[in-house]
């Protein structure tokens, strides 16, 4: 930026003042202020706002921060007030607050992202605003009684990130790939590739340059038009990439390439002007035109194996649908369209936006907003994707398809990043450090080497250099040998967050089990009632009770009970329903209190019952339930696997009468712990952290979540129920848990997969640097060359971690059927 000051000081050299605010030039009718020149009265309105509310850090972060908005004119957003489009923005609102989130294609640099991030500092009715960079795009939170949907905009607008609002792309199912802009500046670049190859024939055919002088001339000038919109429109990007690493003094992978260009470019304009020689007009063209290929190809395979996975590689998990016979069948979320009748149990989540059929409902949404107050609803109402009831089962009529909604958001949000070491993303931050460096060592030594022997050699092989050992063959590696690796898993129904929970798994040397719902089958018990006849009221009453929730042995004794009452017989309802959760339930029906859990939590005596779950109509002791526990397939194996790891444990809120049954599978009787507490199974997982230890944990994200989001890695083994923690790192499907050695190693293994796919960049950089230094590789070659090697290494990472699959038998999984079986839950073939 340059100051009125420095103006004077600079003389007759600056000519023309340089607008503050965007960095363009101003014309003679620019605007002064504050002792600053500003182009446009958008500009000085915008530095305005941001000084009076000390933001200027905003230039210091990066000087060419600021967004021009010279000619452009302020857009009115009234169209914002109108509900009916407020409802196609508005992902989320409790009446409170609200999120929405916006395409901001001005983003470009580092001073966008904090300007952005500190928008509440603008608005004080913003509370949470986030940045994603890559997609330019952000997620905004607000307090409906401080702000508006219109106001937001305006001031996104007033700044220069005024969003690209398409309501009639709205429910657009696919993204591009890439902005039309890329293909515009590839386009450019194989144009202009094509016509200076044809107007240097003269040079590649040998032509007398005396004879045909005039025609050497016109086509060196023709070719250098040509070069300028493939160097600053093509290439701009990777010019404006190193231009602000080097501002943030990081030499980042882009410097060499940038280097190359301007090399390329200046040596060649300076011969073609001079009549010295031809220039490297057709390598510079074939350059850039060939790493835009590169790129797309990344781009391309990105979304090929999904990294920006949507909610079906997420959730595998299903949701409780309403049949034409009123009894609830399990069905994968995939299947649920709006107009479905979808039953949630106390403390699920709400996979879809929907309508409350019944009554009234008191939904925490707590993983949307932070706020743990529940907020209540009553029938007729809107709910959103992301609440969890907290008072008993609900009812609720879909509104939308289950597609990118809060689910995947949530399960990526900041609160639950968990930040563990990892030994391949320490690696991959040392290569990507130190490899640039070295290479722009060995370049500018071949140069000063070549230069006294033969000049063209020289500038031939310096750029050779600079663009052979691009270091984006290993900046590749992870993504793409990761990436494979969840798909894989994801076919065999093991479903992880992201690339950093697998780096994760290979530090693992202590893992934890729960035990209902996880070693134990949900769907493969054997439930005895032992007590007092029950009534038919009492009957039906227990089954309304104990359906509310989805607790495994509640969810036993539901389908128990209700083999044995009526169809006919009407359901009472059930008033202040409470959950204590891995304890028991209660609720008021017809004047009583009734209470179905464990010994504790309904004050009975268990020494000489040795039931698992009491049944207690106010202070009467009516009975209660056994169950003989069927342990999952294949535990034996899963156990002894485990243990070669490290030590197991096993946390469980049960009585201990299967103590004697699973001390063979563990080290000894004290990692046997039962009668645990939500909070005693988090207590304990800190102290395994404290001591050192890298954890990983198994639940069933009912009463886990604690012990989950505590670990290094929260696995959720899960059935047929909407049982999804967002404190979980994966999703098991309980099918599967005989696989778990399998799935486990194949997943431990990958770390060493990067690391060959790092010793085979280094070997092809070390062999490209050979031909390079030695002046016998030209920079067009050079550019062929290096996005075939980030070819070659995401072949490598694709091609060894599938075959790595196939060797331990993991290449997919045979589809599951679904049946409904009598009692309305699902059997799977």
């Amino acid at each position: 930026m340059i100051t009125t000051e420095e103006k004077q000081e600079f003389g007759t050299i600056v000519s023309d003042p340089i607008c503050y605010h965007c960095s363009e030039f101003c014309d003679t009718q620019h605007i002064e202020f504050d002792n600053k020149d500003f182009c446009c009265q958008g500009c000085k309105m915008v530095y305005e706002i941001l000084n009076e509310n000390n933001l200027c850090k905003y230039y210091e972060i990066d000087e060419q921060a600021g967004v021009s908005l010279r000619g452009k004119t302020q857009e009115r957003y009234a169209y914002l007030d109108d509900p009916s489009v407020q409802e196609k923005l508005i992902e989320f609102t409790d009446g409170k607050n609200t999120r929405v989130h916006f395409h901001l294609p001005q983003i470009h640099c580092s001073s966008c992202i904090w300007l952005l991030e500190q928008l509440y500092r603008l608005n004080s009715g913003i509370t949470q605003s986030r940045v994603d960079f890559l997609r330019k795009e952000i997620f905004l939170q607000y307090d409906n009684s401080q702000t508006n949907l219109r106001k937001i905009v305006e001031l996104l607008s007033s700044i220069g990130y005024a969003p690209a609002i398409n309501l009639s792309n709205l429910d657009a199912n696919e993204k591009q790939l890439v902005e039309k802009s890329y293909y515009y500046k590839l386009g450019t670049a194989g144009f202009a590739f094509g016509n200076i190859m044809l107007f240097s024939f003269p040079e590649y055919l040998g032509l007398d340059k005396v004879l045909e002088g005039e025609f050497f001339k016109l086509f060196g000038y023709m070719n250098i038009l040509l070069s300028i919109p493939v160097v600053f429109y093509s290439g701009y990007d990777y010019l404006l990439s190193a231009w602000t690493g080097l501002q943030q003094k990081k030499l980042t992978i882009d410097v060499p390439i940038a280097l190359g260009v301007l090399t390329l470019f200046l040596r060649s304009v300076f011969e073609i002007l001079t009549h010295s020689g031809a220039g490297y007009l057709d390598s510079l063209a074939g350059l850039v035109f060939f790493l835009l290929i590169g790129k797309w190809f990344q781009q391309r395979t990105y979304h090929t194996i999904s990294f920006d996975r949507d909610y079906k590689s997420y959730f595998p998990i299903a949701a409780w649908k309403k049949s034409e016979s009123g009894q609830p069948e399990s069905i994968t979320l995939d299947k649920l369209v709006p107009g479905d009748h979808i039953i949630v149990f106390n403390q699920e989540l709400i996979p879809a936006d929907g309508v409350l059929i019944t009554e009234d409902a008191r939904i925490d949404y707590s993983f949307v907003t932070g706020e743990e107050h529940p907020v209540k609803v009553i029938s007729g109402e809107k709910v959103f994707a992301g609440g969890r009831q907290t008072d008993g089962q609900i009812e609720v009529a879909l509104t939308k398809k289950v597609s990118q909604s809060y689910l995947t958001q949530l399960w990526n949000e900041d609160a639950f990043t968990k930040d563990s070491p990892t030994e391949a993303s320490a690696l991959a931050d040392r290569v990507g450090k130190y490899f640039t460096a070295v290479i722009l060592i060995i370049a500018f030594f071949t140069l000063a080497y070549w230069i006294p022997r033969d000049l063209r050699i020289a500038f031939n092989a310096f750029t050779a250099v600079l663009i052979i050992a691009c270091p984006c063959a290993v900046a590749l590696s992870i993504p793409f040998t990761f990436g494979n690796m969840l798909r894989i898993l994801g076919k065999n129904q093991f479903y992880l967050k992201n690339t950093r929970v697998i780096e994760t798994l290979r530090t693992i040397n202590t893992v934890v089990f729960d035990k209902t719902g996880t070693l134990t089958s949900q769907e493969e018990k054997n439930v005895q009632y032992v007590g007092n006849s029950l009534t038919d009221k009492q009957l039906v009453g227990l089954y309304q009770l104990a359906r509310q929730t989805n607790h495994p042995l509640s969810r036993q004794i539901s389908v128990y009970v209700r083999s044995r009452i009526s169809p006919d017989l009407p359901l009472p309802k059930i008033g202040d329903f409470e959950e204590q959760v891995g304890k028991g339930v209660s609720g008021n029906i017809n004047g009583q209190k009734w209470l179905l859990g464990s010994a504790v939590f309904t004050g009975v005596d268990s020494t000489s019952q040795g039931l698992s779950v009491y049944f207690k109509i106010d202070d009467t002791v009516i009975g209660g339930f056994r169950f003989k526990q069927r342990y999952r397939k294949g535990l034996a194996e899963v156990l002894s696997y485990f243990r070669q790891i490290g030590h197991t444990y096993l946390l469980s809120g049960d009585n201990n009468k299967e103590k004697n049954n699973l001390l063979p599978y563990f080290e000894e009787e004290k990692n046997l712990r039962f009668r645990q507490s939500p909070q005693d199974k988090l207590h304990f997982i800190e102290e395994l952290r404290k001591a050192g230890n890298y954890v990983l944990t198994f639940g069933d994200g009912l009463n886990d979540a604690g012990a989950l989001k505590q670990s290094h890695t929260g696995v959720v083994i899960t059935e047929n129920t909407n049982n999804f923690t967002p404190a979980c790192d994966g999703i098991l499907h309980a099918d599967q848990f005989d696989k778990l050695p399998s799935l486990i190693s194949f997943a431990r293994k990958g770390v060493y997969l990067v690391y060959l796919a790092y010793a085979l960049a280094f070997i092809y950089n070390i062999i490209g640097l050979s031909f390079a230094v030695q002046g016998i590789l030209s920079p067009v070659i050079a550019a062929i060359l290096m996005p075939a090697s980030s070819i070659t290494i995401v072949l490598f990472g694709v091609g060894s971690s599938s075959l790595l699959a196939h060797r331990m038998k993991l290449s997919g999984t045979k589809k599951q059927q679904t049946v409904r079986g009598q009692s309305g839950g699902r059997k799977t073939k």
